[in-house]
């Protein structure tokens, strides 16, 4: 493993060994000519917005609002009209009552569902703006996907096949690197149960180091942010270092500048939004002209509803993953059954949980959902100061550290037994499933092992669970209490120990075993917290960042996603399964977290500030990055309900998902997931067919297995198009999987047409300047 692994030297420490195969490592050398107008000011440009982004709170936009819908009223006659029109269709569907889980459709079924009303538009400028205009917008559109698809090659992460099959026709050459393809066909049936087959033994059962693989005995160093490794053990040798790719510092804030500059170019901004407006406005046509096609597509499958097809919480905190009453039952079971057991160290005096509640003057009787006091009310809108707070019962820190910790005197056994509580509740409802975030804080080297001992200790796993790992961006409180004495030590504590686990997995048994439960990572705080700093290329290194203010949201993306993309491809190298970077981004604040977010991230959660940046917003539905969004939770903190965009998201294709957040401050029932759809559906007048795809969208930017998302979603899932959705599973028409894809092919063929075009004619003219010269010296 050794001799395979082996690399040669780096000449600067941060210059990437190897940049992205078929994917030009510098920006001036892209595939086609992509000059624009704005070239040359990228950092001029983004500089200034940085500025205004530190001066203000948020950035002022015009308000691009989108026309409420009909009122349902007014639709009813045509309805019934559309009704009798298509009721000859509905009979052709309705066949002999057959289980068709056990049974392929017909061709003749395949065919039914795709005939559907599209609508099109002729004439020669149909996007509605000069073609001169249209040119400089496609080339800057089509030069921020070439950074988003050099980012995601090069850290292992998945990237839209559909958008990169146009950009392929603007590249000189293949990528080499396509990595979301070498995933192979699952060798299952079409007619295969829904349910995916697990063993019955405990994955944490068997915690041999013995049977673990070897270790591979390589050295380790953080160089300026970014750990290296060496084929031996002595790190002072350079030759020894190991070739494995991350991305260059000075490349990152170039492209981070091109993309800062886009945003804000007022043609550009004007074509992205005519685009969006005019995505939104077509959808409204399918939907009126289709409605009763996908209501009977969806009848027409037996068994098969909203409430039994899979969904996935796709941001959700395993701190407040349990509802309020949930948490009340289980303090007052606590409270009557283990009442002498040592739970606390008080200034050096052990305390019983008794003691700890005589201390609050607190019975169980005493107990209510209202004294426990962790719900989100009116007072927390922009305060999340206050939102914090909440997440102490009673409003005692205490009972936090007791309750909802896994590091404590108790090692987190309550926490444990809460949540393996909720995790039951999850398989009892069979297809709901949840991407739980467990926090690591970066302040000691061992909170690694810790966490992993917590979880295979008292065996936290389920099917219907995997974990992602959250890292608060709190620098500023850890050096202010001299926990830390610069940011690279906060890097350093996150990422070697899982380098270390990954080359030798024996030293960290348990971590080895839970890693393989984790997706990611996530990157969490307050977004609205004013900013002190630009990142750009005189910040300090991580090594002498020692200043008590925080670095910037770019600056903790940037170091976490060059660590986790070397510890990629070392982790691909073993055969291990790779991670992705999915952090909270655009909830608040400034407009630029958005681009770290667009140029790194597999996907992000909340993204509300996309509603004030066309041109972000039209990227990220050109990328297809999916979105997870929690309304009930936005609604107490940032956003009001009626205000928030996910309708509009939808509508106009971008991939979006419905999740809760923290069900302990913001739901009241057993199953959040559910509420949160409910809620949804009942406000916005959500179709099943709607509710049904933003269930399918969470399945497929969830980190689940391929294997298992091919039993979820149909062993094509990866497949483009209608040819990739089994509606037996997923309960969602071929005609809306085949109207998304191909509006987003045509806007994808817009973009790159009017690239090629220009092309063609720069070709013809030097072509007739060529024949004119040579006539000339006949």
């Amino acid at each position: 493993m050794a001799s395979e692994l082996h690399g040669g030297p780096r000449s600067r420490p941060l210059q990437s060994a190897r940049s992205l195969p078929g994917t030009p490592h510098c920006l001036k050398h892209f595939p086609v000519d992509l000059r624009t107008s704005m070239d040359g000011k990228y950092k001029e440009i983004a500089e200034e917005l940085f500025s205004r982004s530190l001066a203000e709170s948020e950035m002022r936009s015009a308000p691009y609002e989108f026309p409420e819908d009909s009122p349902i009223e007014q639709l009813e006659e045509r309805r019934q009209r559309l009704e009798r029109q298509i009721s000859q269709d509905v009979k052709l569907f309705k066949e002999q009552s057959e289980d068709l889980v056990d049974h392929l459709p017909k061709e003749r079924d395949v065919l039914l569902e795709r005939e559907f009303q599209r609508v099109s538009i002729s004439g020669e400028e149909k996007c509605g703006v000069p073609f001169t205009d249209l040119l400089d917008a496609a080339k800057s559109v089509v030069k921020a996907l070439f950074i988003r698809e050099k980012y995601m090659g090069l850290s292992l992460q998945s990237f839209c096949k559909s958008t990169s099959r146009f950009l392929q026709v603007l590249s000189e050459k293949p990528l080499e690197m396509r990595f979301y393809e070498e995933i192979p066909e699952t060798p299952m049936a079409a007619d295969a149960p829904v349910h995916p087959p697990f063993t019955d033994q405990h994955p944490y059962e068997k915690c041999d180091p013995e049977s673990m693989p070897s270790s591979l005995g390589f050295g380790l160093k953080m160089v300026n942010g970014v750990i290296h490794v060496y084929t031996k053990q002595d790190v002072t040798d350079k030759s020894t270092e190991l070739d494995l790719p991350y991305p260059d510092l000075q490349e990152f804030i170039a492209d981070m500048n091109v993309l800062m500059a886009l945003i804000i170019n007022g043609p550009i901004k004007s074509f992205c939004y005519r685009r969006l407006q005019y995505l939104s406005s077509k959808f409204q046509m399918h939907v009126l002209l289709n409605e009763m096609k996908e209501l009977a597509a969806q009848k027409k499958v037996p068994h098969r509803d909203f409430y039994n097809i899979r969904k996935v919480d796709t941001h959700i905190h395993a701190s407040s993953c349990m509802n309020q009453k949930h948490l009340l039952r289980f303090i007052k079971r606590a409270m009557k059954k283990h009442l002498e057991e040592i739970v606390h160290v008080e200034k050096g005096k052990e305390q019983t949980l008794k003691e700890v509640f005589e201390t609050m003057n607190l019975t169980a009787y005493d107990l209510s959902v209202d004294t426990l006091d962790v719900h989100a009310d009116r007072n927390t809108f922009h305060r999340f100061d206050k939102f914090n707070a909440k997440y102490n019962p009673i409003g005692e820190s205490i009972l936090r550290e007791i309750f909802i910790k896994t590091d404590n005197r108790v090692s987190g056994k309550y926490f444990a037994h809460i949540i393996k509580e909720v995790m039951f509740d999850l398989e009892e409802s069979k297809y709901q499933n949840a991407e739980l975030r467990l926090s690591i804080y970066g302040r000691a080297w061992d909170e690694w092992d810790k966490l992993a001992k917590w979880a295979v200790s008292h065996k936290v796993h389920s099917n219907n669970v995997r974990w992602l790992v959250q890292v608060p961006r709190l620098f500023d409180v850890y050096r202010t209490k001299k926990q830390l004495a610069n940011f690279q030590e906060m890097l350093e504590n996150i990422f070697l120990p899982l380098f270390e686990v990954t080359i030798h997995p024996a030293s960290h048994p348990e971590l080895h075993l839970f890693l393989e439960h984790v997706d990611g990572f996530d990157s969490v705080d307050d977004e609205s917290k004013p900013e002190h700093h630009i990142f750009n290329l005189d910040s300090p290194l991580p090594g002498n960042w020692v200043e008590e203010d925080n670095p910037p949201y770019s600056y903790y993306l940037y170091y976490m996603y060059a660590n986790m993309t070397v510890l990629n491809h070392l982790r691909r190298k073993r055969g291990f399964h790779t991670f992705v970077l999915r952090p909270h981004c655009g909830e608040a604040g400034p407009i630029h977290h958005l681009v770290s977010g667009f140029m790194l991230s597999e996907n992000i959660s909340h993204g509300l500030l996309l509603r004030k940046a066309p041109v972000l917003q039209y990227l990220y539905y050109l990328a297809q990055i999916g979105i997870a969004m929690s309304p009930l939770s936005n609604n107490s903190l940032f956003l009001s309900y009626h205000r928030n965009p996910l309708p509009e998201y939808l509508s106009r294709g971008l991939i979006v998902s419905l999740s809760t957040d923290d069900p302990l401050q913001f739901h009241f029932t057993k199953e959040p997931l559910m509420e949160e759809y409910s809620i949804a559906t009942q406000v916005w007048k959500l179709s099943s067919c709607d509710m049904c795809e933003l269930a399918r969208n969470s399945v497929l930017m969830s980190g689940f297995s391929h294997k298992v998302k091919s039993y979820w979603l149909g062993p094509h899932y990866l497949k483009e198009g209608p040819e990739g959705n089994d509606i037996r599973r997923t309960n969602v028409p071929g005609i809306r999987v085949a109207y998304r894809h191909e509006t987003l092919c045509q806007e994808l063929m817009l973009i790159t047409q009017a690239v090629q075009t220009e092309e063609l004619e720069t070709i013809q003219e030097e072509d007739s300047l060529t024949m004119s010269s040579s006539l000339g010296a006949r």
